[in-house]
């Protein structure tokens, strides 16, 4: 595999960009290596500045459900980019996408546009706060919600991956308002509710964790959440800006039947484009100024060009509901792949799924939490992770980070995969 223009653009970024990247994972530190910098997509494929061409399953991330440069999504963000990139001013547009996002996902009654899946965890905590008149929040460990102050405790994703426990910056008295539990443990909650009663705002959770590598609940779970917050008045906030619209048309809470107080959106919402949303019951989204007392704002919130990728995307996932069955039966065949290497070759690994979403663990203990994702072989992750890029497969850089299949991943492109997997598993390991 050809790497020199990746290389020399690397060198040249290191000079200007802190690491020489805009987003730690990127990097590919874990992995022994240096980036590669992307010149095109589409489909399920992309291409690097030196041709080499990949099955991709990051997916940017999440938000390429439809695969890269889908038609109808690039028609539409063409068009709107015709009649003007930003205008800071009330658009049409973000109307309709608000009436759809309501239509898709019932427990979001009111929604505020804004740009990040950070900006719209750290709105929500906020107004959570400004609600019920409390400090504190509840997280948990392996967890991520973006890169406000407030979540970088035990923060999973970039931060596992890197080795960073916390980040320096976070104040003192920022890090005394967050509270840690562990995931799938209800007892961790039920003591950090019993420690400060009538003192926690809200309990932010993925319902399915995708910043740990994919974690999913257990059965029961999300239930007893539910149950606890409204016994103890504690605002219940789904961040489903990586779940949401991927696991089902209302994302994960529609999956698995759980009404929350507020819910954050982003990546699917914006079809690729920059973009974050959060929502929920009207009582509380009517503190939102200028309705409310609570501030929040962004010149480029409810973007033209965001909006325009975000309606046509969710528009052929609401007009397409076959689609889910299709990226089911496309993940369970990699799933089913992955199950028959294991146990035709004995080894330590693991693979956690999730609809669409899916993370190979090496290690031989179930992914249930925070402790158990940390048991995992990252050596022979890394190893694998390269063998699978040489042989044209693209996952994400991190041990820690669920991957996606797209609507785009064809057949040939899952059997190329699950033949990759097999010779990537077993060089892993032989490495050894």
């Amino acid at each position: 595999m050809k790497t020199q223009k990746s290389e020399y653009l690397f060198e040249r970024a290191k000079e200007r960009i802190p690491g020489g990247v805009n987003s730690p994972v990127r990097a590919f530190k874990s992995v022994g290596r240096n980036p590669l910098f992307i010149s095109h997509a589409r489909g399920s494929r992309m291409w690097d500045v030196d041709g080499n061409e990949f099955i991709d399953y990051v997916g940017s991330w999440g938000p390429m459900i439809l695969g890269h440069a889908e038609e109808r999504v690039i028609e539409a963000v063409t068009k709107a980019a015709a009649d003007g990139t930003s205008f800071g001013a009330a658009t049409e547009r973000e109307v309709e996408l608000a009436e759809l996002i309501s239509t898709m996902v019932p427990s979001i009654e009111m929604v505020r546009m804004v740009n990040s899946g950070t900006e719209a965890t750290m709105s929500a905590i906020r107004l959570a706060r400004a609600y019920t008149g409390r400090e504190k929040i509840i997280k948990f460990e392996g967890c991520y919600h973006g890169h406000a102050d407030a979540f970088l405790i035990k923060a999973g994703s970039g931060a596992m991956t890197l080795g960073i426990p916390d980040s320096p910056g976070v104040t003192r008295s920022t890090g005394n308002d967050t509270l840690t539990a562990q995931f799938n443990d209800l007892a961790s909650i039920q003591h950090l509710i019993d420690a400060h009663p009538a003192q926690i705002a809200c309990l932010i959770i993925e319902p399915v964790v995708g910043n740990m590598g994919c974690v999913p609940p257990r059965k029961g779970f999300l239930e007893d959440l539910r149950r606890l917050c409204t016994e103890h008045g504690i605002v219940l906030i789904f961040d489903e800006v990586m779940t949401g619209f991927r696991l089902a048309p209302g994302g994960a809470q529609e999956l698995f039947g759980i009404t929350p107080d507020l819910t954050t959106l982003g990546k699917i919402i914006g079809g690729g484009l920059p973009v974050g949303a959060y929502g929920g019951k009207r009582e509380i989204m009517k503190l939102v100024a200028p309705q409310g007392p609570v501030y929040q704002a962004g010149t480029l919130s409810g973007n033209p060009l965001a909006t325009a990728a975000g309606l046509a995307t969710l528009r052929i996932l609401s007009q397409t509901p076959t689609l889910y069955a299709q990226l089911e039966e496309k993940s369970r065949s990699l799933e089913s792949a992955f199950t028959s290497i294991v146990g035709k070759h004995c080894l330590p690994a693991t693979l956690n799924r999730v609809g669409s979403m899916f993370t190979v663990f090496f290690t031989s203990t179930a992914v249930v939490d925070y402790t158990t994702a940390k048991t995992v072989d990252t050596g022979i992750f890394s190893r694998y992770f390269n063998h699978m890029l040489e042989r044209g497969v693209y996952l994400p850089p991190s041990q820690f980070e669920a991957a996606f299949v797209s609507t785009a991943h064809s057949e040939a492109d899952i059997r190329g995969t699950a033949d990759a997997l097999e010779q990537s598993m077993i060089g892993a390991f032989d490495s050894l």
